[in-house]
């Protein structure tokens, strides 16, 4: 069975990490340096001088200046050429995120002075340099003398170290909770300092499917799209994934089964989103899956509203990005990209990022993690539970988000959530922990090689007519290793060919 993550365009990426390698290293020129050290000179009116070393994030490039009579310096933020989607956009989104939070929050944001394009150096933000001692990762992670290695959390840790960090994060989480909007979609900062929801979301799954699937862009939600209910965005996830398996050439697919598997698990999720039934699942609302009817599911908290009333999420938001000081309490949250205004069901799931290593990519395979993050949850909710209790004021929601979070991993909720926003990970996730959840057992005859045979009659006529000419197609296709240039309208047209619309 599907055990982590799926193979990415291995051409694709190659291609990605030439492009990447060629960027950063102009972006470290001296030429580039003073670049930016003039910039941020026009900006303050002050001698501004680059303080080594440059810092290269995920993402971005990192340039720390120091102003001349000034104090604390200051960083200058760039998105690296090639691996960033929309990069102007990115940085609107970002900063209006990063100041919408700091103005209607407690929790500790840099503050953001300017963003905008330059000519010579193209997007940017500057914000404040931040005085810390590493990052939350880097405070739980497993000692490792290879910077390179993941980060993984260390099992040795003290249980009430744990505990006390995350109760600082708890916080956090609880403050995010309590800010709602009325539509989905990224943030936009007006001339009068308001902020609308306005903007596509961007999320990191899209930057992977265009930077190393090649997925067409014209196939992303359009600029300035949001969405009025959490089943529409949904809708908009699932048929993502569609689209990742249809363009992604190289590598998608092993055999005729596994392009049979993919195509059926898709299509059932894409049919669950549009009758709104993904919105409901796991919550008191919940009267379609199998599992919805045993004992132990009988109580279960009510979902939130599925339109009008909507909360933060960041894709991005993880221990990486949580900067402690010398005394462990967090000096700074940054990094607010992949950040926008989500159906709440997704706030109310444990973070995925406990034990520091996404559960798709962990050496010992999905179902060791799932094992080792069911101890550490019990950490999270008893961490988030004390810090419930020091609310002043009702909580964000009408259940206890402690609650919501047990509900979420009891009932798989957390597994939903996380499928619809990885195509890379959803094979893995639907057929171990979402099928059977669905629409019951599968039964032991059922071979690991064909799942697709005990859930193909759950499609369509013209879903099933259209499985074989696909995996016909998609095994032709696997054979000639290229890079295919996509004409947008015949992206739309293939791509509405496999949904059937």
């Amino acid at each position: 069975m599907y055990d982590g993550q799926e193979e990415l365009d291995n051409l694709v990426w190659d291609k990605n990490d030439e492009d990447s390698e060629k960027s950063q290293k102009e972006m470290r020129l001296k030429a580039r340096c003073r670049l930016v050290e003039r910039l941020a000179s026009q900006k303050f009116g002050q001698t501004a001088t680059l303080v080594p070393p440059l810092i290269m994030g995920g993402f971005h490039m990192l340039y720390r200046i120091h102003l001349e009579g000034s104090s604390p310096d200051v960083m200058v933020r760039l998105p690296c050429p090639d691996l960033v989607l929309y990069p102007d956009e990115k940085i609107i989104h970002e900063m209006a995120t990063a100041k919408y939070v700091a103005e209607n929050t407690r929790i500790p944001i840099p503050k953001h002075f300017f963003h905008g394009r330059d000519d010579s150096v193209g997007p940017f933000i500057i914000l404040r340099h931040v005085k810390n001692c590493g990052s939350l990762s880097v405070r739980l992670t497993t000692p490792n003398e290879d910077p390179n290695e993941p980060h993984v959390l260390n099992p040795s840790i003290e249980e009430a170290i744990l505990e006390d960090l995350w109760i600082k994060v708890a916080r956090c989480y609880l403050q995010l909770a309590q800010l709602k909007f009325p539509r989905i979609g990224s943030f936009v900062e007006a001339d009068d300092g308001s902020y609308d929801v306005a903007g596509r979301p961007i999320t990191h799954n899209m930057g992977d499917m265009a930077r190393l699937a090649n997925i067409p862009r014209a196939l992303l939600p359009p600029k300035d799209k949001t969405y009025a209910t959490a089943d529409e965005w949904y809708v908009a996830l699932a048929e993502m994934h569609v689209a990742q398996l249809v363009f992604q050439h190289n590598d998608a697919v092993a055999s005729e089964d596994d392009c049979r598997n993919k195509y059926v698990a898709r299509q059932i999720f894409r049919r669950l989103a549009k009758q709104g039934r993904l919105s409901t699942f796991g919550f008191a609302e919940d009267d379609w899956s199998t599992q919805s009817s045993k004992r132990e599911f009988s109580a279960l908290s009510p979902g939130p509203c599925g339109s009008d009333s909507f909360r933060l999420w960041g894709d991005d938001f993880r221990a990486g990005n949580i900067l402690l000081d010398d005394a462990d309490d967090i000096a700074a949250v940054i990094d607010w990209e992949f950040a926008y205004a989500a159906p709440t069901q997704f706030a109310l799931d444990p973070p995925w990022w406990l034990l520091l290593n996404p559960a798709e990519t962990w050496a010992a395979g999905m179902e060791d993690w799932r094992q080792t993050y069911e101890v550490r949850l019990e950490t999270w909710l008893s961490a988030v539970k004390r810090a419930e209790e020091r609310l002043e004021g009702s909580g964000p929601f009408p259940v206890a988000l402690s609650t919501y979070m047990r509900e979420s991993w009891d009932t798989g909720r957390f597994w939903l959530s996380y499928a619809a926003r990885k195509s890379w990970a959803f094979d893995a996730v639907y057929w171990r922990y979402l099928d059977e959840r669905f629409f019951g057992e599968r039964g032991s005859s059922v071979s690991q090689d064909q799942l697709w045979r005990s859930r193909v009659h759950l499609l369509t006529q013209a879903e099933r007519g259209g499985m074989e000419p696909f995996v016909e197609r998609k095994m032709r296709e696997s054979e000639e290793r290229i890079i295919v240039d996509w004409d947008p309208i015949e992206a739309q047209r293939r791509l509405s060919e496999v949904l059937c619309t």
